[in-house]
């Protein structure tokens, strides 16, 4: 027997938290207009075959649920101890065994993937990362044009994502899935407006003005602290101000003595309201709830409430408030944004630092997030 929830919110939602039980209930959709959507939690530790059985019993129960895509949180094939060893064990997608894995599982189930994973640069020796999300085909093919690389790599305190990641060169077009259209984001860059914006709510001037972003992604793995008082809170956030459905799936628990995650993956839908919330961490030691590690949750994506609440209250920008004004440019859509260093963000590094380097609140998450510049020229491929 698999445990379910069945939410009271418009559009059902399940979960299954028990990964040792089979699901023997085939949950479908009471509108054939959804499509309904998985969202899976998994504890990454440094054994890519371990993190690999994880995503793949999460594959294989989203398919019992009926799910066309799965989402998967970001650094899914491996978090390592340290920056050497997340280096060595980086592995390009071509070749590694965790996404040719994840390839074969999706085309056996015919359930697309959306996954974060590390990929290194060409270089050798390795010095630097992409922090990456990819897109697998319900019928096992990673689709390049839809690969991005994050942008906004993550340094606070005593967690310096820059010293192995190396930020993306820009946006990647929004691409169909079977659940809408997606715009892929990563973990920290959450915390920044304008690229969601440039997705989900492009001016005329954009290259995918007519085929904006419905669904927008951050697979990610929050900090403890950060988790608790932000993670909710910008998701909405997110939602809310683009009008879409957001997807974030999280890493949680202990991965190792020096990290872990929050956890708590959510669903919005574009009207601000949390249709999915799996579970999180029972202490400050990072330990998770019983059931968080490979819970899955199912969701069916509404597009007509995508349209209903764009058509009802339709976001008009003003020209004067075009965030790129800031950097100079002119351009009345935001696909050319260029995210300027944050002085203010610098400060509270350094002071953080000197404050409390060693804090266990800092010291719970992923290689991710940041303060970096990064421009966010559109692509369609990596």
């Amino acid at each position: 027997m698999v445990d379910l929830f069945v939410g009271s919110m418009s559009g059902r939602i399940w979960t299954s938290h028990n990964p040792s039980t089979t699901c023997h209930l085939a949950l479908r959709s009471d509108h054939d207009a959804m499509a309904i959507a998985a969202v899976g939690q998994i504890c990454s530790t440094a054994s890519m075959k371990a993190n690999l059985d994880q995503c793949v019993r999460l594959v294989s129960k989203a398919a019992i649920g009926g799910a066309k895509v799965l989402f998967l949180p970001e650094a899914s094939d491996y978090i390592a101890h340290n920056a050497q060893e997340s280096l060595a064990l980086a592995q390009p997608q071509s070749t590694s065994p965790f996404v040719q894995g994840l390839c074969a599982a999706a085309k056996s189930h015919s359930v697309a993937i959306h996954i974060g994973v590390h990929e290194p640069l060409p270089q050798q020796p390795t010095s630097k990362l992409l922090n990456r999300a990819l897109y697998i085909s319900p019928a096992g093919d990673v689709v390049d044009a839809a690969s991005y690389d994050k942008l906004h790599v993550f340094d606070y305190a005593s967690l310096r994502e820059s010293d192995t990641v190396q930020p993306g060169s820009g946006l990647t077009a929004p691409f169909d899935s079977p659940v809408g259209r997606i715009g892929s984001l990563i973990c920290f860059d959450v915390r920044f407006a304008e690229p969601a914006v440039a997705l989900a709510q492009p001016g005329s001037g954009s290259p995918w003005y007519r085929r904006p972003a419905q669904v927008l992604t951050y697979p990610s793995a929050f900090t403890l602290r950060t988790g608790r008082a932000h993670w909710e809170a910008l998701l909405r956030g997110r939602a809310i101000e683009t009008q879409s459905w957001v997807v974030a799936a999280a890493q949680v628990g202990r991965h190792n003595d020096k990290r872990a995650s929050y956890g708590r993956s959510l669903v919005v839908d574009p009207w601000g309201e949390v249709r999915l919330r799996l579970g999180g961490t029972r202490n400050d030691e990072g330990e998770a709830e019983d059931g968080a590690v490979e819970e899955i949750g199912f969701v069916d994506m509404d597009m007509a409430l995508w349209e209903t609440v764009r058509r009802e209250m339709p976001l008009k920008r003003s020209p004067g408030s075009n965030p790129a004004a800031q950097t100079g440019t002119n351009n009345s859509d935001l696909s050319t944004y260029t995210a300027a260093p944050c002085p203010r963000m610098n400060r509270l590094h350094a002071r953080s630092n000197h404050q409390n380097t060693t804090s266990q609140s800092f010291v719970t998450s992923i290689p991710s997030r940041d303060t970096t510049a990064a421009q966010l020229a559109p692509t369609t491929s990596v």
